[in-house]
């Protein structure tokens, strides 16, 4: 099952995707700039193979729900996102925020 739905974190607007898939989900909350993701994202793929595309994005790990990825510590981030001011340690809410 896919679900789709809206979220709003201090009147800034986002979109929350979670992918129930066997034995794990998927879950992302992005914008139009970036996005935040569950474990399943591959930082070192973005930052090196895919570096010319300037992806701003975040992991954390070990989170299962959409509320769990919002409070929790990224893990990694990528480089684009380190120059927005987004740092490994950053609550997920807090670094979607320097994404708007």
């Amino acid at each position: 099952m896919i679900q789709l739905s809206p979220l709003v974190i201090e009147g800034q607007q986002f979109n929350a995707i979670t992918v129930k898939l066997p034995k794990t989900n998927f879950m992302a909350v992005t914008n139009d700039k970036g996005y935040i993701m569950c474990g399943a994202l591959d930082v070192g793929l973005l930052n090196e193979k895919l570096k010319d595309r300037g992806i701003i994005a975040g992991r954390a790990v070990g989170v299962r729900t959409i509320e769990q990825l919002l409070e929790a510590p990224l893990e990694s981030v990528t480089y684009k996102a380190e120059e927005l001011g987004i740092t490994v340690g950053m609550k997920g809410k807090d670094a979607l925020l320097k994404m708007v």
